[in-house]
């Protein structure tokens, strides 16, 4: 903690965010419990601060980081530290626009759909399917959601879970949106992610869902990655936040592919 706590009621969300901002210059990444504790809100409060406009600030793997460079961050994911902050908003927010109220809504696992979580639409109703802790830790907090949590056994490289019962438990849903994450998606050889445990659920919630949107930021297209899951014309949206070049979008042009650019 780098300030002492003050209970200062009035705060806009501007202000707390301008007291965050300086938390984080000090000391390059603020956990979210301190975050609330120093500005003495709730942990929702902060959560709902991060995701509205012009935040300049993200929160990835429960801390609040510079959404510019979050190279600060000193979380436990077993992942590389991600580099593309501010472009999965950018989806994430595109994205969540089109989650209507009653919703039954599969979030895939990884650091974008994390951000996705994050921009769900306040206290709107939600059934919300998932099988990865950091997702589950986020919906579970909010108000007026029922939460499905495929289990089986924990792969802590993208904290999620995997078995034949949570597989057979996913079928027998009905799911409006699926909201798939990718490591790589390239013109011809489809939709990719580095973990095979991973495949087995994106296959299976794009067979089930009335629609599978695929949410990306720009570094993943021409990427592939070791385990491919979709061809690409399975998505009904690919939503891709941040600068592509011309030469790259070229490839995308025949699919459904939105560019979302600006600031998060």
């Amino acid at each position: 903690m780098t300030e002492t706590p003050t209970a200062r009621p009035s705060e806009t969300r501007v202000q707390r965010l301008q007291r965050l901002r300086r938390a984080v210059e000090t000391s390059g990444a603020l956990h979210l419990k301190d975050a609330a504790e120093l500005l003495k809100v709730s942990e929702m409060t902060v959560r709902r601060d991060l995701a509205g406009p012009e935040a300049a600030l993200a929160l990835l793997g429960g801390y609040v980081v510079n959404a510019a460079s979050p190279t600060g961050i000193k979380y436990t994911f077993e992942q590389e530290i991600d580099q593309h902050t501010q472009d999965k908003r950018l989806a994430c927010r595109s994205a969540a626009a089109s989650i209507k109220e009653g919703d039954t809504i599969f979030i895939d696992c990884g650091t974008t759909m994390q951000s996705l979580a994050d921009c769900l639409p306040e206290d709107m109703p939600l059934s919300v399917i998932c099988y990865s802790l950091n997702v589950a830790s986020i919906v579970t907090h909010r108000p007026a959601t029922q939460v499905m949590l495929m289990g089986g056994l924990y792969h802590p490289s993208s904290q999620s879970f995997s078995s034949d019962d949570g597989l057979s438990y996913l079928r027998r849903l009905g799911v409006n949106k699926a909201f798939i994450s990718a490591g790589g998606l390239h013109w011809t050889r489809g939709a990719s992610c580095s973990n095979f445990h991973e495949v087995a659920v994106k296959q299976a919630v794009i067979a089930t869902a009335m629609e599978s949107i695929l949410v990306v930021d720009a570094s993943k297209l021409g990427s592939l990655k070791p385990a491919f899951f979709s061809d690409v014309s399975s998505f009904s949206r690919i939503i891709v936040g941040g600068s592509v070049s011309a030469d790259t979008r070229k490839h995308f042009r025949s699919l459904p592919v939105e560019y979302v650019i600006g600031t998060a």
